[in-house]
């Protein structure tokens, strides 16, 4: 008997209402449980930003965003691969389902991407507001010229 390991994405098949509901309900509960009940002081600032299940809803993979430094961001997902066991135990308790989903955290990196294309932006804005600006009195003092002769 083969498993299947593939998750839900728009590419394969479309998830119906019970696979949404079981992602968002474990998306629920796992973010109560970082918020709330893991004491584990490597975990930062982290969110579930997603999760995904596989069709036959015996694997869950969780992403999670977390913000500060990349020694951080290894402590915290360090933490939460040990704390794997009490999360799905958590998670059984909450959830009424036949089986519970096996749990993989994996690093969502897509809001600090989004920060850093910001930031970018930002800066390409500063610096065409600084061109403009230095450009703008170089033509009035041409014009001031003009008018002076």
């Amino acid at each position: 008997m083969q498993t299947d390991y593939r998750l839900l994405t728009p590419t394969t098949n479309m998830p119906n209402r019970r696979h949404i509901q079981v992602a968002e309900e474990i998306q629920q509960i796992v973010s109560y449980l970082i918020q709330r009940e893991l004491k584990d002081p490597r975990i930062g600032f982290a969110t579930i930003t997603n999760v995904e299940v596989t069709t036959d809803l015996r694997f869950a993979r969780i992403y999670v965003s977390v913000m500060g430094s990349d020694e951080e961001r290894k402590d915290t997902m360090t933490a939460l691969q040990s704390a794997r066991g009490f999360v799905r135990h958590e998670v059984a308790t909450r959830m009424t389902t036949r089986t519970v989903p096996e749990i993989q955290f994996k690093l969502d990196r897509g809001l600090e991407y989004s920060d850093q294309i910001n930031r970018l932006l930002n800066e390409i804005k500063v610096a065409e507001a600084t061109t403009a600006d230095e450009a703008q009195p170089a033509t009035d003092d041409a014009v001031s010229a003009k008018d002076e002769a």
